[in-house]
């Protein structure tokens, strides 16, 4: 099921012109937050395991336009739920030469589709023997803005992120009036979105970013990002430890975009499985380093 998955993933980028990428998994600076992060000794220096590939995408983009990539990723978080892990493998990608953010989830939607093409094609055996329902992918997902969100499930709008139970009320409601397994929730919140997220000019304090809810959970985080030097250099308090990220932006970037989907949630969410662990390939948690 997994593999399908991200077969169909690479096959539906690689038919939008998108270069697969590989990207280092040992870096010298936090991608999002220092809190969050596994430190390492490297050489007698501090390094970090990497969350995502988020800065090296963004740079790629300004060389091939276009990119993607499948790989691990590390979240130092201690959350000992149902949905998380310490390291699982991440589905990311990056298109350049965007309008905003519906750019990206249209190229979202592709990838979805592409992969439960897939799913359908190579995982016959596995479908058959698990009874799994594979999901219909729309044309077109439905959207809801995060502020009209938090009206339909009845939370505070000063919320400032939508809880798991928020998420499956909004998978209910998207079923019940569209009749779709899927749904975009878009214009979060700035301040709970990374620095790098390219604000909504229309809606102050908003931003052009999105999540895919999928059968009640969060399976993608994407967005439009910041491009211009100066905008950055506006965001960050210290752009010192940034500096080679930023030296890409230097030189001009085009309006870009991408998203980054989590494989074990999807696998979890396709097969219903009530816990992520039991779509992953020894997992690492908070207790578990072996086997």
């Amino acid at each position: 099921m997994t593999a399908a998955s991200v077969a169909g993933y690479r096959a539906a980028l690689d038919e939008m012109g998108f270069t697969e990428i590989h990207t280092p998994k040992i870096v010298g600076t936090a991608t999002e937050s220092g809190a969050t992060v596994f430190g390492i000794d490297y050489f007698g220096r501090r390094a970090y395991l990497a969350q995502s590939p988020q800065f090296f995408k963004q740079s790629l983009v300004g060389v091939f336009e276009r990119v993607y990539e499948v790989g691990p990723v590390f979240r130092a978080e201690p959350h000992d739920t149902t949905r998380h892990l310490a390291q699982y493998t991440s589905l990311d990608a990056e298109l350049g030469f965007i309008t905003d953010h519906h750019d990206v989830m249209a190229v979202l939607r592709k990838a979805i589709a592409g992969m439960v093409g897939s799913v359908k094609t190579r995982a016959v055996k596995a479908l058959n023997l698990l009874e799994i329902r594979l999901p219909e992918v729309p044309e077109i997902i439905p959207e809801v803005h995060f502020t009209d969100a938090l009206e339909l499930v009845g939370a505070p709008a000063d919320e400032p992120d939508l809880a798991p139970a928020h998420e499956r009320a909004l998978s209910e409601w998207a079923m019940s009036e569209h009749g779709s397994e899927f749904l975009f929730v878009t214009g979060y919140p700035m301040r709970k979105r990374p620095f790098y997220t390219h604000p909504d000019p229309a809606r102050p304090g908003h931003s052009n970013s999105f999540d895919l809810l999928f059968r009640g959970v969060e399976l993608v985080t994407g967005g439009q990002r910041l491009h211009r030097y100066s905008d950055y250099l506006a965001v960050l308090q210290d752009p010192e430890p940034y500096r080679g990220y930023l030296d890409a932006f230097k030189h001009g970037m085009p309006p870009h975009g991408g998203f980054a989907l989590g494989l074990e949630r999807w696998t979890a969410r396709l097969v219903d499985a009530p816990n992520i662990r039991q779509t992953t390939l020894f997992p690492r948690d908070l207790t578990r380093l072996s086997p």
